[in-house]
């Protein structure tokens, strides 16, 4: 059966629950600023207006309108019955015996999103989810399986950034010295989903992310992984500026167009021309190349070889991945003697390869395993494992 490799947004449920109350997380400035004057506030405070709640929020983490002290009383009252400060509801938080933490969030219309914490030496990063589920149905990836339900909006974007330094208890405390070490360090777009498929949600919320007033992650932060969405790669360039991370997973057609489906539409040729304009439009300092390794399939010297042939003239670095299995999988992790080998010749040719360490493996929260649990509770090990199997695995 052949993969959908577009979204049909005509299939995809978009109604919101509406509480009669807007919600200003995940909204611009310019958003913001729109929806206070439409509230009343007078054009020519709007923009301090704006400045000042978005510090309440997004800098001290505050979730009550009549908290926010440097704003008169009446007007607090105003906001608290035109405006709401809404996140995900967490479900479930597990922690690895590594340290990393992995949240189950449920989002507006009971949907379910996975978002990862992982702590390292010197930084933290979060990988977050842009879609509940996945139309790309690659088939070494648990997400694959789940369909696509619906978009996140920006707001469900930024909301787990936010509710992961709620659960680090990483906010300011008025009136306390400074504390320079940021927890959440690093935001990566890995989670669930394709964000190039939800290109406008995952921009306003990343330029929330990015205002250096709040939240204050910069662009070189933020990591961006697509499968190879072309048409939208340079405008992520132009629009959001952050780092970007492409799947690439293989070295020829016949094995992407099985492993990554969109290939099909967008071929390897493509894909690598669309990413030689990429840090030229956007003054990053390269490309990271995601690459899972798995045993037989696109883990030889030979695909090593044609790998550095394949990105000469990209700045980049090659992240090798083990591949993490889950129940039902239709391939193997190659051995490590493999992947140091296939890591070495990339070394070799002068560019970084770095093998990543699998975290939290022991609550599935490692690279390609993340999936809602009521999706994974509604499917046994049989059915998942016949979906998985075969050329372009369908979700």
């Amino acid at each position: 059966m052949t993969a959908p490799i577009t979204q049909d947004v005509l299939t995809i449920p978009r109604k919101l629950p509406d509480s009669g109350r807007l919600n200003i997380v995940g909204l611009t400035r310019d958003q913001l600023q729109q929806a206070l004057i439409q509230a009343g506030t007078p054009e020519r405070q709007a923009r301090m207006r704006v400045g000042q709640i978005w510090q309440w929020v997004y800098h001290w983490g505050v979730r009550d309108f009549a908290l926010m002290t440097n704003l008169a009383k009446d007007y607090r009252a105003l906001l608290a019955e035109r405006f709401e400060i809404a996140l995900p509801e967490v479900v479930t938080r597990q922690v690895s015996a590594d340290g990393t933490r992995k949240y189950l969030l449920r989002i507006a219309g009971g949907h379910e999103v996975e978002a990862v914490y992982i702590p390292e030496e010197n930084r933290g990063t979060l990988c977050v989810s842009s879609q509940v589920g996945c139309t790309l149905t690659c088939s070494f990836c648990h997400t694959g399986t789940q369909k696509l339900v619906r978009n996140l909006t920006p707001a469900e974007i930024v909301g787990q950034v936010m509710l992961a330094r709620d659960d680090l208890g990483e906010w300011p405390e008025p009136g306390q010295p400074k504390d320079e070490t940021r927890l959440v360090s690093n935001v990566v777009l890995m989670g669930m989903g394709e964000p190039l498929y939800n290109f406008e949600s995952v921009r306003d919320a990343m330029r929330v992310v990015m205002d250096n007033e709040g939240l204050s992650l910069s662009r070189r932060r933020i990591t961006l992984s697509t499968s190879g969405v072309v048409p939208e790669i340079a405008r992520t360039a132009e629009e959001i500026g952050c780092q970007l991370a492409v799947s690439f997973h293989a070295t020829t057609d016949e094995v992407r167009d099985i492993l990554v489906p969109i290939n099909k539409r967008w071929n390897i040729q493509a894909l690598l021309d669309a990413l030689r304009d990429y840090p030229r439009l956007s003054n990053s300092e390269r490309i990271t190349f995601e690459y899972v390794m798995l045993d037989g399939v696109n883990d030889s010297d030979e695909d090593a070889r044609r790998l550095i042939r394949l990105i000469r003239g990209i700045p980049a670095k090659i992240n090798l991945i083990p591949f993490n299995e889950w129940p039902g999988a239709p391939y193997k992790r190659s051995s490590w003697e493999r992947i140091e080998a296939f890591a070495d010749i990339i070394y070799k040719a002068g560019y970084a390869s770095p093998i990543r360490t699998p975290r939290g493996e022991d609550i599935m929260a490692a690279c390609g395993q993340l999936k809602s649990a009521t999706e994974r509770g509604r499917k046994s090990r049989a059915q998942i494992a016949a979906e998985a199997g075969g050329e372009g695995a369908s979700a």
